[in-house]
């Protein structure tokens, strides 16, 4: 973290071996005018040591959106890693992947290191049949689209389902995204055994893997 006379925070960095990093700004090798104009700039440094790579990812982001340091350009806006966003403000809410917080529902995340956003969304579509559409809902009941007939959401839409019987279902996928995923992995296998005994392979199989990677 380096920092000016002033004590702001003026960029954010990280490395396996933050010596090496650091020295390589003080070398009188030739270096990039963004950069020579930070190094004039620098009064001071401190660090965190973080237990593992993708920690120090997360910290980083956390850093840049904290201070917005001047001599950051990547992670600067409000852009960031995916979350998974629940729309608890919605009469029926949705499920969704976002990069921009808003005090406008329920965040999880970041995702990084390998775990994907969408296989966590189809997970909680195929588990709890939360709905993943922006189609705006009314008294007037629409005809149901494939997600309902593929077992993957309740249709709020078509009026297929009451509200506290939606509501069970968002406390349930709420509790899933917050680290509780024992109910969804025991959903997961006894569709992927069903599906195997009706020998539609392709279908067990997806299953079994979105077991696995959970």
């Amino acid at each position: 973290i380096m920092l000016d006379r002033d004590g702001t925070v003026i960029y954010v960095g990280k490395a396996r071996v933050l010596k090496n990093r650091v020295r390589q700004y003080f070398q009188k090798s030739e270096k990039p005018s963004k950069v020579q104009a930070m190094v004039e700039c620098i009064a001071d440094f401190a660090y965190v040591v973080t237990p593992s790579e993708v920690d120090a990812l997360a910290l980083e982001n956390t850093y840049i959106k904290k201070y917005k340091p001047k001599y950051n350009i990547l992670l600067k806006d409000d852009k960031t890693y995916p979350y998974i966003k629940v729309h608890t403000r919605e009469e029926f809410p949705r499920i969704s992947i976002t990069r921009r917080i808003k005090k406008d529902g329920r965040y999880f995340g970041p995702f990084m290191g390998g775990v994907n956003c969408k296989d966590i969304v189809d997970i909680a579509a195929k588990v709890y049949n939360i709905r993943t559409c922006s189609v705006a809902l009314g008294a007037k009941p629409k005809k149901p689209c494939l997600n309902y007939h593929l077992g993957r959401c309740l249709a709020p839409c078509a009026l297929a389902c009451t509200k506290e019987e939606y509501a069970v279902r968002v406390e349930r996928v709420l509790s899933f995204l917050s680290g509780n995923y024992e109910e969804a992995e025991r959903i997961l296998k006894e569709k992927m055994a069903r599906f195997a005994e009706e020998e539609q392979f392709e279908l067990a199989l997806d299953y079994r893997n979105k077991a696995e990677m959970l």
